[in-house]
């Protein structure tokens, strides 16, 4: 294992970390939260899973498995197992971009369930995860 790259995706973690403890702190309060907390939430969801698949990738490559792109890391990271949902993070990633579009009342309101539904906890096993490797 290169020493370097073990380094780089701790760093990584340290920074999904946050992020992700971020998001926590909202996910069970999402019903009080006003439409415009709502949007924040939406942010912190799309910088968390951008934190995400870049620290999978960094992790693949501390373990010698190259994948560069979005698609490629989670295709990677459900073969080696560290994702066991190989569609709902395929479903993030495609959505992603709708939920940069939230002016729109029915994508806003699918984002924040997406979110508090079915991604959050995706995101939540990883973290766990990755933590217990670290």
């Amino acid at each position: 294992m290169n020493a370097a790259k073990e380094l780089r995706w701790k760093q990584r973690f340290e920074n999904f970390s946050r992020a992700y403890q971020q998001l926590a702190s909202v996910i069970d309060r999402t019903s009080s939260l006003s439409d415009l907390e709502k949007e924040g939430m939406i942010q912190r969801f799309e910088y968390t899973f951008k934190l995400a698949w870049k620290t999978l990738k960094d992790y693949l490559a501390s373990q010698a498995v190259e994948a560069s792109f979005p698609r490629e890391v989670i295709k990677q990271s459900f073969y080696y197992e560290l994702i066991d949902n190989g569609e709902v993070w395929m479903d993030m990633l495609t959505k992603r971009n709708i939920m940069a579009h939230t002016y729109s009342k029915e994508n806003f309101r699918q984002a924040v369930d997406l979110i508090v539904n079915q991604y959050f906890m995706e995101i939540k096993k990883l973290h766990e995860l990755l933590d217990s490797k670290k």
